[in-house]
């Protein structure tokens, strides 16, 4: 199998509010960058959304050296939350629903198809692929803060 790496990021203004998101895959020499947006949305939805899209992206099964700034995404896979809260129907240990549903049910089997290695990286910090991504997501959500206006 490939190996890809791939850097995500989500952004939102407000939040709810202005969204966006953005990925950057590499695969050897190759590079490419997807971004993304939505006019009314979470930080977490985004942060989602980036990764299922650049997943979605690979047209065969890869090993994915994933690199998140996102706590709740890099958590919920690696410490086997969100399956968990899959097979409770969606409901969190505490109880309560579990939010985006959606997503990760997505997700989830996306991480089914490629073998997902996951990283937290420090947002905002020195790793100039998740600054890229935040640079991304941002000006995505930019774009539909300039449609509120």
């Amino acid at each position: 199998m490939k190996t890809v790496t791939i850097y995500t990021d989500g952004a939102c203004s407000g939040n709810p509010g202005p969204g966006g998101w953005g990925a950057i895959l590499q695969y050897g020499k190759f590079r490419k960058e997807l971004s993304g947006g939505e006019e009314h949305t979470t930080n977490n939805r985004m942060e989602l959304t980036g990764v299922i899209t650049a997943l979605k992206a690979l047209k065969e099964p890869c090993v994915v050296e994933l690199w998140s700034d996102s706590k709740y995404v890099i958590d919920a896979l690696e410490k086997g939350w969100a399956k968990s809260w899959k097979a409770k129907g969606w409901v969190k240990a505490d109880k309560k629903p579990a939010l985006n549903p959606d997503l990760w049910e997505e997700l989830l089997a996306l991480c089914d198809y490629h073998k997902v290695n996951l990283h937290w990286v420090k947002g905002h910090a020195d790793n100039e692929f998740n600054n890229r991504c935040d640079e991304l997501a941002v000006a995505e959500s930019r774009k539909f803060q300039k449609k509120e206006a």
